[in-house]
């Protein structure tokens, strides 16, 4: 069978320039055989290692103790986010039913509390009824969004895994040197946690948990995003799940090229026999001039630089603000909501010594630079995107070797060092703001035009 009409000036024009346009079907087969691969592939270092690969904790979603209540609901509520009203009770209802059954079945046996087996297994026949039942709008629409659903457990999977490979690969770590950048900001983590701690447990545990469900976070300003899928037919280019996903895939990289594992550890009781002092949250540590890499033990993730949490909060403050279709303004509730996120997420992350002010940084610029890349995909790649992204990738870059080669720098001279480390965030930040937000916000398009713009 022929590939292309052999009179067809395109085709002739590919075959000329040796190009090979994947088809839709291609392109998925391709993305779903790489992800297979990579799934056995971190199965098999987890079982060589002795902790639970992917695979396993997939099978406990479907069979055994689901690992998390949060991720599966997440997951059901961003697919719900394709389906119609009654379709969406329906699924609701029997992800409820099943959860109940098969926790009943697991108390009556002696087993924990764990729910989240519903969601997963109606999550998987939203997926089947949708390729073999449903057609047309109803079909479209429950595959992309039961495919969101689906990508954030999955990469839940790979991130457990992920920390246990950075482990592996960071058997030493290079908190001597982040703490001595820290002193240059002013020590924000041991600020952070001496005001927790005089906050007292009910501000403690609002914090703890937004810190944990921060799929809650991420679904609520996703589900807003999408609202109107079902009854328009109209995706946004760009909304915050790209953001997330991406921000997944390439930040965890750099746990394994700069381990870090934070001041509870390093510094205080967390981190047993193998903490420099007890120092964190009450005393600063001592200024070393000279750092070097410490030896540490085989459970604490290194998982701190840079601090994928800021990253992640930072992208829900900017998802919060406008409507990804017309550009309209969120309503007061999610923008005050999407602020509460990133600012309880700083306190957290500083405040219960999980990071440094350095991780802290370092995540933002991230998250700036790769939404900057993802933002309005229909302006292009024009110059100014080419110089944001530019600009932030030499400065994340920038950011991570100076905090490795210069932070003996950063001690001997904490003032000018720790302005220059601000400066050139906050210049930034402006940048970006002027880039994608300066404009003043347009009023929402009529519904032909936004049909018209998918």
């Amino acid at each position: 069978m022929l590939l292309d009409d052999p009179r067809s000036q395109t085709g002739a024009a590919a075959r000329r320039s040796g190009m090979w346009m994947a088809s839709p079907r291609a392109r998925l087969t391709a993305v779903l055989s790489v992800g297979a691969v990579a799934l056995l592939a971190l199965q098999l270092v987890a079982s060589r290692h002795h902790f639970t690969g992917p695979l396993e904790s997939i099978w406990d979603d479907f069979a055994g103790n689901a690992k998390s209540f949060t991720v599966p609901w997440a997951g059901l509520g961003l697919a719900l986010i394709g389906l119609s009203w009654r379709r969406r009770f329906l699924a609701v209802g029997a992800a409820l039913g099943i959860d109940v059954a098969y926790q009943t079945v697991r108390s009556l046996s002696g087993g924990p509390l764990a729910m989240g087996n519903g969601p997963v297994l109606v999550l998987l026949s939203i997926l089947g009824l949708a390729v073999w039942k449903w057609e047309g709008k109803d079909r479209s629409n429950a595959l992309h969004a039961a495919a969101l659903g689906i990508l954030l457990v999955l990469s839940s999977k790979v991130a457990d895994v992920w920390l246990g490979i950075t482990v592996l690969a960071g058997p030493r770590v290079l908190d001597e040197h982040i703490v001595l950048v820290d002193h240059a900001l002013g020590d924000p983590s041991w600020m952070a946690g001496q005001l927790v701690d005089w906050l007292g447990p009910v501000a403690s545990a609002v914090l703890h948990w937004v810190y944990i469900e921060l799929p809650v976070g991420a679904m609520i300003v996703t589900i807003w995003q999408l609202r109107n899928v079902v009854g328009t037919g109209v995706w946004p280019r760009h909304y915050l799940v790209r953001t997330f996903l991406v921000l997944g895939l390439i930040g965890p990289l750099f746990y394994v090229l700069f381990p870090v594992v934070g001041p509870i550890f390093a510094y205080g009781a967390d981190g047993h026999a193998f903490s420099l002092g007890q120092y964190w949250p009450n005393v600063v540590p001592p200024v070393d001039l000279s750092p070097g890499s410490i030896s540490f033990d085989h459970y604490a993730p290194r998982n701190c630089m840079p601090s994928l949490h800021t990253a992640w909060a930072l992208s829900i403050f900017i998802h919060s603000r406008r409507d990804p279709l017309t550009g309209a303004p969120a309503p007061t509730w999610l923008r005050w909501g999407g602020a509460f996120w990133l600012a309880a997420t700083i306190g957290a992350t500083l405040g219960f010594g999980y990071h440094y002010g350095a991780d802290l940084v370092a995540g933002a610029v991230l998250c700036l630079t790769i939404e900057s890349g993802l933002r309005a995909p229909e302006r292009g790649w024009d110059r100014t995107r080419i110089r944001l992204v530019s600009v932030g990738a030499a400065l994340f870059a920038g950011l991570l070797l100076s905090y490795r080669y210069l932070s003996t720098g950063f001690a001997e001279h904490p003032v000018p060092a720790g302005i220059i480390v601000m400066g050139l965030f906050v210049a930034f930040v402006t940048a970006f703001y002027r880039t994608w937000f300066a404009e003043p916000a347009t009023a929402p398009a009529a519904p032909l035009a936004i049909a018209a713009r998918a």
